[in-house]
């Protein structure tokens, strides 16, 4: 019995560890956010005095992180909407309709997955800059669809072809066009996998700087994200409001974690085992 308890604490150890690690700084920031910056000054590890949400307001008003929010909001949620579109599609395509070349096409997607955005990132730039898709909604929403596709591709396909081909010859022999299949039949089933890959393409999205401030270069139309980045420069002897504007960015994404930490972790594993 002690053996056990005592593996147990073994366990145990490291990964409260690890929480501790993982917790500490969103405490540190949020205790920073709080503060003044007399405060902050005379001593950064201090509790905050009392509970002061000037930083917050400031950095929603002032800065223009409420712009920024709301830049984000609208790109995040066109591209996840047009990702699950294309993915989905393509999912049932390459797992349920095979043609002539789409094994090629899902080594394809495969392939893509291996390749950094770094190294298309001048040709993007370029391509973008020609069709006048710079500093443009669209053009952001267009460069996610293009860098996240071939992973939305990769797990809705690999989850539809867990999908029993009996039930799509059935809906075949009942009169459903391959539409009327994908429609009525594979979005159903493929709802839970759905959910879970738009849960971290918005993840995705969302936590991007590099794409977004390559896209998007005007302070107009900046994303959350990249107007927290430009904070660290504008108030950089002002720490409690670039904290604010941290707390800000992260909220969001906390919350969703927080909600919905299942979905997340079935999208990671969706299509990992045949059902």
């Amino acid at each position: 019995m002690s053996g056990n308890r005592g593996g147990r604490w073994l366990a145990a150890l490291p990964m409260g560890i690890l929480a501790v690690a993982t917790i500490y700084p969103l405490l540190f920031t949020a205790n920073v956010a709080m503060k003044t910056r007399r405060e902050y000054v005379l001593d950064r590890f201090s509790v905050a005095g009392a509970v002061r949400l000037d930083n917050i307001t400031s950095a929603w008003t002032s800065v223009g992180m409420g712009r920024y929010f709301l830049n984000s909001v609208v790109v995040v949620t066109a591209a996840v909407v047009l990702l699950l579109l294309l993915g989905s599609m393509a999912g049932f395509a390459l797992s349920q309709s095979r043609f002539r070349g789409s094994s090629v096409l899902f080594l394809g997607c495969l392939a893509a997955l291996f390749i950094p955005f770094q190294v298309i990132m001048v040709p993007l730039a370029r391509v973008m800059a020609d069709t006048g898709l710079i500093d443009t909604y669209p053009g952001l929403v267009l460069a996610y669809v293009a860098q996240f596709l071939p992973f939305t591709v990769f797990l809705m396909t690999s989850y539809y072809r867990t999908v029993a081909p009996e039930i799509i010859d059935a809906a075949r022999i009942d009169g459903n066009s391959l539409y009327g299949v994908y429609r009525r039949i594979m979005l159903p089933i493929g709802a839970p996998a759905l959910l879970s890959v738009g849960i971290l393409n918005a993840l995705f999205c969302w936590n991007d700087v590099l794409i977004a401030l390559l896209m998007m270069p005007s302070a107009e139309h900046r994303t959350l994200m990249v107007g927290v980045t430009a904070l660290r420069g504008q108030y950089s002897a002002n720490i409690p409001t670039f904290a604010a504007g941290v707390l800000i960015a992260a909220a969001p994404v906390l919350l969703l974690y927080l909600f919905l930490q299942r979905q997340i972790a079935d999208g990671v594993t969706a299509g990992a085992t045949k059902g």
